[in-house]
């Protein structure tokens, strides 16, 4: 699903990724943990083409995504995404929110609706398609944003601290989704300090410091889960 192959990436006189060689295998869940500042954001960015390295081949799904400008077009159909600052849009319903992807894909407006509701109902957030986002916690935006993210049904998930915000047993809730969306078949990494989503045996665990991966840890228990029930 994924390769890199010696990705640099420099902002400025900083260097935030180092020579990064790293394969993840369809249907894996890796975690990046890491101090702040690490490089964990800018890799996820990396490999979802939001960010081009300064150095090295970054292929996802057999497109280089470091020389291929159509890859664009793929990525917004295949890949979900849910990056620290939400890029919720304030104007707008959080069915509408949630709904966006597929309006893009070109799903029929009922579908699209149906499919939008089921994905709420995931992250307990049923009965609420009305409320704007201001209206929403600050744990309940960041699950509103993960709806969106997974509402296709993406085969790449890639989330940069997706249980931020949130109290202990709401974190536990939203990483037991994303294995869901892995037991589904996704491709899931995300980039986390919770020492939860960072213990946890079913999850392969890469560790990096200044940039570069310092530890591999495989999963000891890969676990797989049944697809939730779509509306």
């Amino acid at each position: 699903m994924i390769e890199l192959e010696g990705v640099a990436h420099r902002y400025g006189a900083a260097t935030a990724l180092d020579g990064i060689d790293l394969d993840v295998g369809a249907g894996e869940f890796v975690v990046l943990g890491g101090p702040s500042g690490a490089g964990k954001s800018t890799l996820l960015r990396v490999m979802a083409g939001l960010v081009r390295p300064t150095a090295g081949r970054v292929v996802v799904s057999g497109q280089d995504l470091a020389r291929e400008r159509r890859a664009a077009p793929w990525l917004r159909q295949r890949i979900g995404l849910l990056f620290q600052e939400l890029a919720l849009l304030e104007d707008r319903s959080a069915i509408d929110n949630v709904r966006l992807p597929l309006d893009i894909a070109g799903v029929p407006g009922r579908t699209a609706r149906e499919r939008a509701s089921a994905a709420l109902a995931r992250v307990d957030l049923a009965g609420r398609e009305r409320l704007r986002p201001a209206q929403f916690s600050g744990g309940e935006r960041q699950r509103l944003a993960l709806a969106r993210a997974i509402v296709h049904g993406p085969a790449l998930l890639l989330a940069d601290e997706p249980t931020a915000r949130m109290d202990a047993a709401s974190a536990l809730a939203v990483f037991e989704l994303l294995h869901a969306q892995c037991g589904a078949g996704a491709t899931v990494l995300i980039a986390s300090h919770d020492p939860t989503t960072i213990d946890d045996v079913r999850v392969r665990h890469v560790r990096l410091e200044r940039g570069r991966i310092v530890e591999d840890r495989a999963a000891t228990c890969p676990a797989r889960v049944a697809r939730p029930a779509e509306a």
